[in-house]
């Protein structure tokens, strides 16, 4: 779940309903917002608080969460073969843990239980990135080298000390940049944390989730003077701005910036801009799928970005006007399926209609690629958008 920008791994959230497995003695089918989940005979009723731990986390070892010992403390989808059943996440009772949890629907708790992402590359991927110590330490490498500084910045009160005297507003900054209105990180929601959004039957479009790393190509004007035009350009990963230089954060290879030399996107932005004078700066976003990223579902013999947003100073386009005009810029984008999709009434309907195959177009020809899912985009309001993955995917992954 989104809570406050960021991704939620673990919430404190309601039991929706609870409902008995066919020939199981100890255990039930609960739900939680749009998630299917296993727990014990008798252990919640309707309408109960839990705490919901998402798939995709590893807990931290503790006597509340022995019983995921042999699971490696890791949450994954999970299919009980024996029942027909399909159990994603976890609930647990608020009593059970060590900490004081809040008794208040929808509040994050992943700091509080010490929950982390169970793939240390997703870890790295989706992460908030650089805190504002890292950050002062890379603008201050050498100073930060030295031992006294280490000893100092081992304690609070001397990384708060630190912080006073060096941590400065101005410093050259690593993080996602904020100032761009309609331009924000490209985490969506899963419809599981949304189940109501089947009430809403205004026509979507839906597209093909591609499976790789996210990529965020800003260029700025910053001198609009007709004889002195100066553009700034950004090229972000999901969370961070890499900067062309060697950066020790990265990948050695650096998809993101070989995409930006592949596709010549700087030269495309500027021409946009010059095209469209109204416009201060202009954003492309999308997806880098390749041979060494999240195991190459696509089947893949070099990297490609295929976009899914475009943004101005002005908007965030529909992606069927932005695909007319990545076309033009001869830029690949994510498959449109359908271009006016109505939500059906039935959650479990729902979810099964996100199995199936990747168009060849993203696959470089091949057929028969599993694909993750569908993005879903709201006719009447481009900047609103949800995703729905698909559960067998998920299984053939491990995740």
């Amino acid at each position: 779940m989104i809570i406050d920008g960021k991704r939620s791994l673990a919430h404190v959230e309601r039991i929706s309903w609870v409902k008995p497995i066919e020939g199981a003695d100890n255990i039930e089918l609960i739900g939680v917002l749009g998630w299917n989940c296993i727990a014990k005979i008798g252990e919640f009723e309707k309408g109960d608080l839990c705490v919901y731990i998402e798939i995709d986390s590893k807990v931290p070892e503790k006597e509340w969460s022995e019983f995921l010992r042999r699971k490696h403390f890791k949450i994954k989808t999970m299919k009980l073969s024996k029942f027909n059943v399909i159990s994603q996440g976890i609930a647990l009772p608020l009593n059970l843990f060590d900490v004081e949890i809040p008794q208040e629907e929808g509040v994050d708790v992943t700091e509080l239980l010490e929950i982390k992402y169970s793939n240390p590359s997703d870890a790295k991927r989706k992460s908030e990135g650089l805190n504002k110590y890292e950050v002062m330490a890379q603008n201050h490498k050498e100073l930060f080298e030295k031992s006294w500084v280490k000893w100092l910045m081992k304690r609070e009160w001397g990384k708060k000390l630190m912080f006073f005297i060096f941590g400065n507003e101005n410093d050259k900054s690593k993080r996602f940049p904020t100032k761009f209105p309609y331009i924000s990180k490209t985490d969506q929601e899963r419809c599981e944390n949304m189940p109501d959004i089947l009430n809403d039957k205004t026509p979507y479009i839906r597209t093909q989730k591609c499976d790789g790393s996210s990529a965020t190509y800003i260029l700025e004007k910053v001198n609009p003077h007709p004889f002195k035009k100066e553009f700034e350009f950004y090229v972000c990963s999901r969370n961070l701005r890499i900067y062309k230089e060697e950066d020790p954060l990265i990948e050695v290879d650096n998809p993101y910036w070989e995409m930006a030399e592949k596709y010549d996107i700087e030269n495309k932005l500027k021409d946009y801009l010059e095209k469209h004078k109204d416009c201060d700066h202009i954003c492309w976003q999308g997806e880098i799928c390749g041979p060494k990223i999240q195991g190459n579902p696509h089947n893949l013999t070099e990297n490609h970005l295929f976009c899914f947003h475009m943004i101005d100073s002005n908007k965030k386009f529909d992606i069927r006007e932005a695909k007319k005009i990545w076309d033009a810029y001869e830029m690949e984008s994510v498959p449109i399926d359908l271009e006016e999709y109505i939500l059906p009434d039935d959650f479990e309907e729902f979810k099964q209609t996100a199995d199936g195959y990747y168009s060849p177009e993203v696959c470089e020809g091949h057929s028969k690629c599993s694909m993750e899912g569908w993005v879903y985009y709201k006719t009447t309001e481009p900047s609103f958008s949800f995703k729905n993955i698909s559960r067998k995917y998920l299984l053939k992954r491990g995740e």
